[in-house]
């Protein structure tokens, strides 16, 4: 008994064998982890993820990849390309002097480009000018090989119309945002499951009805090209 209560009372300086052992060995479990990770199909992650994130947190997962030197976020590369497409885009406007006429931004939904509706109608009509009809055209192209959805959105000022055509502003959007459709399909070839039309009237507006300056900046047809973390919202087809 002494001699057991004699080596228990010296010191064991062996103990760090023991940490050092347990440090690697949860150092191997991390890189296992993360080489897992780097080998799983990156949307399926995505997709689980999003999924956790939501149950436990109530906001959507951001998707962050590696494009070799760096960690950037899933939708960079969806701005970039939209990046691109508008200095084409502004690059076209500035050699037809389309300035004012047609203009160009990228807000939070993706890239918006608005149309004039003098540009594109005769006063009170939905037809497109046949003349003006290659300009629609030429923007398409831009678009056509983007896999993002496309918004095409009629509106125009307050004044009221009633004429043989069409008893209200609504209509009158939404025909001009639907012929606008046509043409990107049947002219340019964009797959109809990603185009739509949408007709706000009046009710959106820009600027205040309060001047005919500021009544033409109301009246316009924009298209929106949508971020592609909107496709999720769209209907799918069956």
């Amino acid at each position: 008994m002494k001699r057991l209560e004699e080596d228990e009372s010296k010191p064991n300086h062996d103990r760090w064998v023991l940490t050092y052992s347990d440090m690697m060995s949860l150092l191997l479990v991390f890189f296992i982890v993360l080489y897992s990770i780097s080998t799983v199909n990156a949307t399926k992650f995505a997709q689980i993820a999003s999924s956790l994130s939501k149950t436990f947190t109530g906001t959507d997962y951001v998707l962050f990849q590696y494009n070799g030197s760096s960690f950037m976020d899933g939708n960079s590369g969806d701005k970039s390309s939209l990046g691109e497409i508008e200095k084409q885009l502004k690059g076209f406007i500035k050699e037809n002097n389309l300035q004012g006429a047609v203009t160009s931004y990228i807000d939070e939904r993706g890239l918006v480009i608005s149309l004039q509706d003098s540009l594109l109608f005769d006063l009170g009509s939905a037809d497109v000018r046949p003349e003006e009809k290659e300009v629609l055209i030429k923007i398409g192209d831009m678009l056509k090989s983007l896999p993002n959805h496309i918004r095409v959105e009629g509106f125009t000022d307050d004044l009221p119309i009633h004429n043989n055509k069409f008893d209200s502003n609504w209509e009158l959007s939404v025909i001009r945002a639907t012929n606008v459709v046509k043409i990107l399909v049947n002219e340019v070839g964009i797959e109809p499951a990603r185009i739509s039309a949408v007709g706000y009237g009046e009710y959106r507006p820009v600027v205040p009805n309060n001047s005919e300056e500021n009544r033409r900046l109301n009246r316009r047809v924009d298209i929106v090209i949508m971020n592609t973390e909107y496709n999720k919202w769209e209907p799918k087809s069956q």
